[in-house]
């Protein structure tokens, strides 16, 4: 008994009557190929049983075709909208997408670099900017393509494709304020390590600041629904209740609406609610939830295919600023 050869790309392309060099871009580069094509060579790829040697072209090329991204949460979905369509992009331009969570860990997160660094990853996507100032210098001794998201600075250490958190939640709270509200209470994401969570705070507190005003309580937390129902109790446990309470995302303004439904309080009739990032539970929570759009899949568009230039070109790549926008749904009332 002998055992069977396993099928070549030369088997590959007879099957399909194309040249090997198309069905090396229909594996590397799908995009660049009819779908026709495309779907005949797959077809004797799938009959023959061909499997790519992709350590051997990676050896050949000097290039895994494999790109990182490391998040710091994959337990709600704050992140899901924008990866997918990363991944989905990077799918169509060959490259395959190895996905890390650091649990908003730094330490772990430097360690998820280095990691995917070892494994031979072409390029990386971080979300937002503080990280501290060894990790950017190891990334640029090792010269490793990496973009960030999630967030846009002007002067930023690194190319970005993201949107200004501190501009954004500043416009939210100037709309709130134009609507009479004075009294307002914050649920923050914690902001040490965190950018994002630390913008969106200081926008909340420079719109109440330039009408003379500060917040009433500003609570942080970790990201969860349980959480932000813990924050909400905490908030209207006080003396004196808010009229509106701003929340750093969706999944902590879902749990501040949660508990207002355990507490007996009426949203948005004892009490306004905001999110921010406008993921699909904002939609659908009740009463629906006025937030912040982030333009999650554009972003993640846009963010592969920078760092796919930044890997092909060699060279780092202007950073785009995304617009954000304002929903206005059902958990705010005017109180003018």
């Amino acid at each position: 008994m002998t055992a069977k050869s396993p099928p070549t790309i030369d088997d590959v392309a007879r099957a399909a009557a194309v040249s090997t060099a198309t069905v090396s871009r229909c594996l590397n580069t799908p995009a660049k190929v009819s779908q026709a094509t495309r779907d005949r060579v797959m077809g004797a790829v799938k009959q023959l049983g061909y499997t790519p040697n992709f350590a051997a072209r990676a050896m050949a090329a000097n290039r895994t075709h494999t790109i990182g991204a490391i998040i710091p949460t994959m337990e709600n979905a704050i992140f899901a909208r924008g990866i997918q369509a990363f991944q989905e992009t990077l799918h169509q331009q060959g490259y395959t997408l190895l996905v890390a969570s650091s649990a908003y860990d730094p330490a772990r997160e430097a360690d998820q670099i280095d990691t995917l660094i070892g494994r031979g990853a072409d390029g990386l996507l971080l979300i937002g900017y503080d990280r501290a100032p060894d990790v950017y210098a190891a990334l640029a001794a090792r010269g490793v393509p990496t973009l960030l998201s999630w967030a846009h600075q002007d002067h930023g250490p690194l190319p970005a494709v993201g949107f200004d958190n501190e501009a954004a939640m500043h416009a939210l709270a100037d709309h709130v304020l134009d609507l009479g509200h004075r009294d307002i209470a914050v649920i923050s994401g914690h902001v040490a390590g965190n950018d994002r969570a630390a913008d969106r705070l200081k926008g909340i507190r420079a719109a109440l600041s330039a009408r003379g005003l500060s917040p009433r309580a500003v609570v942080e937390c970790s990201y969860g629904i349980e959480t932000g129902a813990q924050a909400f109790a905490q908030i209207m446990a006080g003396p004196a209740r808010p009229t509106l309470v701003m929340c750093g995302n969706d999944v902590l303004a879902v749990g501040a609406l949660q508990q207002a439904r355990l507490m007996g309080v009426q949203v948005p009739q004892d009490v306004s609610v905001t999110g921010f990032d406008d993921i699909e539970l904002a939609s659908i929570a009740t009463p629906d939830l006025t937030t912040v759009h982030v333009p999650h899949r554009d972003m993640g568009i846009q963010a592969a295919h920078t760092l796919i230039a930044m890997i092909e070109t060699g060279q780092n790549a202007p950073s785009v600023k995304l617009n954000s926008t304002i929903r206005l749904r059902g958990s705010v009332r005017p109180l003018t």
